[in-house]
């Protein structure tokens, strides 16, 4: 089989290995189908690792996808697939916050192989079978769309509420959606990039702000909402002039949700602002067991992954591909595996 694995900095290398044996834990083989470029892939190609993860061996990146079962039970179906293993015994695991977990094994993380490769062995208890209407690739982005639902989740966002968004990659999308989704009814998105904020206005957005170092949108956000500032904002970027307006534009006894996974493994916010507004802040990691309701979310028509991919390549064309969302081309790109 075809296996992409990055070697060092921006250099990935096709391999030809052969296909996993399922085995213990790793009982289904599954045949990708669909992979989905992720800003913390990115993280991997230009840096080598992301956060206190560093690259150690050549290594097989990918959480986002969809796959069709080769054996077990499961055998013929269409799947997603939810990426991490907690191992389900610790505090956190048995408390309901699997994704807190610290012996958690992830795709395409740190030494686990992901799924950027034609076969891959996974445990049947993550696979989560797709109805006829929700193709592939939306299959592939039931992923990020787990993690926006899981952002709005810690925001206790109820019905009425405003909504700021920093940041509007595919995160910032989706979590865009499922806000209105939520009930928010008045939703603000900045983002440095004119096309993302075009697509944030076809997903329901009301107002939109070109981002700048200057972080006067957050300014412009206090001046349309008559200086009260936003309920509720969620930073997507990694940036932080992002996570400074979010909390500049967010209003006191406010919730600020931090998502976003900055380059340099540093967060910085302006203590006396989130002191004097008496703010929430919270960090939000991957996902809850939430693939059930993403893809509930999907099949109703509720949240639109499929307008999100704006590029295909093949996977032996992976090296191009990530060169293409390096460049922050389009929304979404997906490599097709099959």
């Amino acid at each position: 089989m075809k296996a992409i694995r990055l070697h060092d900095v921006r250099d990935l290398r096709v391999h030809t290995e052969a296909a996993p044996i399922p085995e213990g834990r790793f009982n289904t083989l599954l045949k990708i189908s669909s992979i989905g470029i992720c800003g913390s892939d990115l993280h991997w190609f230009d840096e080598a690792g992301i956060g206190d993860a560093k690259l150690k061996r050549p290594l097989v990146l990918g959480h986002e996808f969809a796959a069709v079962v080769e054996s077990g039970p499961l055998k013929g179906k269409r799947v997603a697939v939810d990426p991490a293993i907690p191992c389900g015994l610790c505090e956190m695991c048995l408390a309901g916050h699997s994704n807190l977990c610290e012996h958690t094994i992830f795709s395409g993380h740190g030494t686990q192989d992901g799924a950027f490769r034609e076969y891959m062995a996974w445990p049947e208890e993550n696979l989560h079978t797709l109805p006829d209407s929700v193709s592939d690739d939306d299959g592939a982005l039931l992923e990020p769309l787990g993690v926006a639902i899981h952002a709005v989740d810690l925001a206790h966002l109820k019905t009425g509420m405003s909504v700021g968004i920093f940041g509007a990659g595919s995160i910032g999308l989706l979590s865009l959606q499922v806000a209105r989704a939520s009930g928010a009814t008045d939703l603000y998105v900045t983002d440095r990039r004119q096309h993302r904020l075009d697509a944030a206005e076809e997903f329901g957005a009301q107002h939109t702000y070109v981002a700048n170092d200057d972080r006067t949108e957050s300014q412009a956000i206090l001046a349309d909402t008559n200086k009260r500032g936003v309920d509720v904002a969620i930073e997507c970027a990694g940036d932080n002039a992002a996570v400074e307006s979010a909390f500049a534009a967010v209003k006191p006894g406010g919730t600020v949700v931090l998502v976003g996974i900055p380059s340099d493994d540093r967060t910085a916010f302006t203590a006396s602002v989130a002191r004097r507004k008496g703010l929430t802040i919270k960090m939000s990691r991957r996902m809850k067991r939430v693939y059930p309701r993403a893809i509930a979310l999907v099949q109703r028509g509720l949240v639109n992954v499929s307008a999100l991919v704006s590029q295909r390549f093949n996977l032996a064309d992976t090296q191009q591909a990530f060169e293409a969302a390096e460049r922050r081309e389009g929304l979404k790109i997906v490599v097709e595996a099959s």
